[in-house]
């Protein structure tokens, strides 16, 4: 780091260079933060967590209870040790509160003063942050178990839904209606994803195995079916334009939108090309999946390369995106973890599960400097000790001295 400290003092280094250079560093750094927390708002498990796009400092959370709460997660006390305090929160009480669990929480990309929220009772919610009342909702055929909306969009304010239904809806926030549907699944979706570099492309995974691409404007159908084969046959003489042998239910794209990663109830994490549709084929190992909900995960940015952050069972794997390579695991959660996001700003992780629990994991960027402390400290040990011996025999090195000047 003092290297590129050094390069950057003298206009040799490009500043986005150091700045990815220490990302990098704090990202591979992560561990259980010793300082913060995130107080407790629900007895029920973490299902979902969003950030704002707007200050990066609100962290909406939706709960298996049908509550959801807003926690500030900026530290302006001053203070090492500090709790993130909730904002407002959606509780029992409360008669807008969605009857059974939230499935998917997700904040309007352009102003902090709406969030929405969806879950097992077949309803979207559109909420007034100021207020905490629904401005709009939407019922469905059956469980929803994940929206999103499009951080990009300019040109649409659409809303996509995946439920328990072969059919993808699109909800118009401007009109008040659905849209239209997109037909092409066989079964349930269980996950929707808008790229973050076209706004008009759609990603989709359900239990019929499939990941499809979307061009929103096209009423064809399906832009792509991935096929994990490439087009070729399958050696096993399985059904080809399938992209995994399991259900999808966890779909992100890496931040410049060159690349989607889908997870599968086969185990199996695969990268694909956005462009081409084509599997990377890039091996992760295997990570148990056999949940049939929404698995939220996330993929670092600024950073060379690119980390993916996946629940694996009561533990966060990171790996390398574009190499599979494992990096580290985040050991902390007593029970399943169900959602986790990264914090691009300052290279933090979020994640809820089953235990009810958000837990913060911060760059432990002291660990270094305290093993040189460490081993200063060692050095310093051992000269001490040596100079005590020197002194314990200070005569017999002067006889020897006079002894060579008589010779």
């Amino acid at each position: 780091m003092l290297k590129f400290l050094f390069e950057r003092e003298q206009g040799l280094l490009d500043p986005l260079n150091l700045r990815r250079a220490e990302s990098t560093r704090r990202t591979f750094a992560l561990e259980l933060s010793r300082h913060r927390d995130v107080k407790m708002t629900s007895q029920g498990a973490v299902n979902s967590i969003d950030i704002d796009l707007i200050e990066s400092r609100y962290l909406l959370s939706g709960f298996s209870d049908g509550t959801a709460a807003i926690h500030d997660v900026v530290n302006q006390t001053g203070n090492v040790k500090y709790t993130c305090k909730v904002v407002c929160k959606i509780d029992r009480h409360n008669r807008y509160k969605h009857k059974t669990s939230i499935q998917s929480v997700c904040w309007y990309p352009l102003d902090t003063g709406i969030f929405t929220t969806s879950g097992t009772d077949k309803l979207l919610k559109v909420w007034d942050t100021n207020n905490l009342i629904p401005v709009d909702e939407y019922e469905f055929s059956g469980i929803v178990y994940q929206h999103d909306l499009s951080p990009v969009a300019t040109k649409h304010c659409l809303i996509a839904v995946g439920c328990q239904s072969s059919r993808l809806k699109l909800v118009d926030l401007k009109s008040g209606a659905s849209s239209h549907m997109l037909k092409g699944h066989q079964s349930s979706i269980y996950c929707v994803k808008w790229s973050p570099k076209d706004e008009f492309i759609l990603a989709s995974g359900g239990a019929d195995n499939r990941v499809l691409l979307w061009d929103v404007r096209s009423a064809k159908g399906a832009m792509k079916v991935l096929d994990q084969y490439n087009g070729k046959a399958p050696s096993d003489n399985t059904t080809g334009n399938t992209a995994h042998h399991g259900a999808i239910n966890g779909l992100t794209f890496t931040s410049d939108g060159l690349h989607l990663i889908s997870y599968g109830t086969d185990n199996c994490i695969r990268l694909w090309d956005a462009n081409s549709g084509k599997n990377c084929l890039i091996n992760y190992g295997n990570v148990p999946n056999d949940t049939k909900k929404l698995v939220q995960l996330s993929v670092s940015n600024g950073c060379s390369p690119d980390v993916l952050f996946i629940p694996n069972q009561s533990n966060i794997d990171m790996f390398d995106v574009y190499s599979g390579e494992k990096i580290d695991r985040l050991k902390g959660h007593y029970n399943s973890v169900n959602c986790c996001k990264f914090h691009s700003p300052t290279q933090d992780v979020y994640s809820g599960g089953n235990d009810r629990n958000i837990l913060i994991w911060t760059p432990d960027t002291d660990s270094s400097y305290d093993e040189h402390l460490k081993t200063q400290s060692e050095l310093h040990v051992k000269e001490n000790s040596a100079d005590e011996v020197w002194s314990a025999r200070p005569t017999v090195m002067i006889d020897t001295w006079s002894s060579d000047e008589d010779d």
